[in-house]
């Protein structure tokens, strides 16, 4: 084996989960009886190492989990992954045949790997099962991402109270620039671009100050200050604009998407709302 298949295979230890999942029969004997013992097993052989088969299936599994690591592109062909499957194998087997497998670590990342498995074919099956339709999709479209809505560019100054804030009213309403207060009184961090928070719309800021801009006329400042979880705000609206949704086929698979993610959560509350649970602290 080249000194780049050893690096590639110790990066496929470390990152693929799972990979060493050959044969789950083998993998809790001990002594040299693992390497030479041949389970019974189905599907097609495409090799063995020390009469433990490796199946078509198992080489896809470990192929589809090689392709999503990023830096493999150059070692993914079909011949260069049966070597490193064929390594791991080997590998696999003399952990066994030193007893490593009955270390605690080892066993619980056995289980973990077994758990997260088990879960994404549980997901996977949930998924299929319950496809979200063209119509769910479309109706949320309609309801909330389609519909035409306001975007608003505008500067703000954040202070820690209201009579700061409101000391900061009376400089504008005297004449000072805004843009210069920002930049002297702000403790946000749009301070020292003279308080510019660019285009957003109204979901993208707390409720009380998109509540705020949205009133504002272009050119006009609040003359009363505005409250949120930061601190006290002063804002004069710069300009707004109706917001274009963008079309439907563009977004329909992410809503399909979080109609799925929706789905699954769900599901997942309604289990653990009837399971057994006890959390030991």
């Amino acid at each position: 084996m080249n000194y780049r298949h050893t690096l590639v295979l110790i990066a496929s230890l470390a990152a693929v989960s799972g990979c060493d999942q050959m044969q789950s029969g083998s993998r809790t004997d001990t002594g040299n009886t693992a390497t030479t013992a041949a389970p019974a097993i189905e599907g097609v052989i495409v090799a063995t190492v020390n009469n433990i088969p490796i199946t078509q299936d198992v080489l896809d599994v470990y192929a589809s989990q090689r392709k999503a690591q990023a830096g493999n592109e150059q070692t993914n062909s079909g011949e260069a992954v049966l070597n490193e499957l064929i390594s791991l194998e080997l590998m696999r087997q003399d952990a066994v045949n030193k007893g490593l497998n009955s270390q605690p670590v080892v066993i619980a990342a056995l289980d973990q790997q077994t758990r997260t498995a088990l879960a994404g074919a549980a997901i996977k099956d949930f998924m299929a099962s319950n496809p979200v339709s063209d119509e769910a999709a479309k109706a949320l479209y309609d309801e909330q991402i389609g519909v035409a809505g306001k975007e608003y560019n505008a500067r703000h100054i954040l202070v820690a109270d209201e009579e700061t804030a409101n000391g900061v009213i009376t400089l504008l309403d005297s004449g000072s620039d805004f843009s210069e207060l920002a930049k002297e009184k702000s403790t946000g961090p749009s301070g020292p671009s003279g308080g510019k928070l660019g285009w957003f719309g109204a979901d993208q800021m707390v409720k009380p100050f998109s509540e705020a801009a949205a009133t504002l006329q272009k050119g006009a400042y609040t003359k009363t200050p505005v409250q949120t979880q930061f601190g006290w705000h002063v804002i004069i609206l710069d300009d707004s604009r109706d917001s274009t949704p963008p079309p439907y086929d563009d977004v329909k698979d992410r809503i399909k998407m979080l109609l799925a993610n929706q789905q699954l959560q769900q599901y997942i509350e309604s289990m653990k709302s009837s399971a057994s649970i006890d959390i030991v602290k």
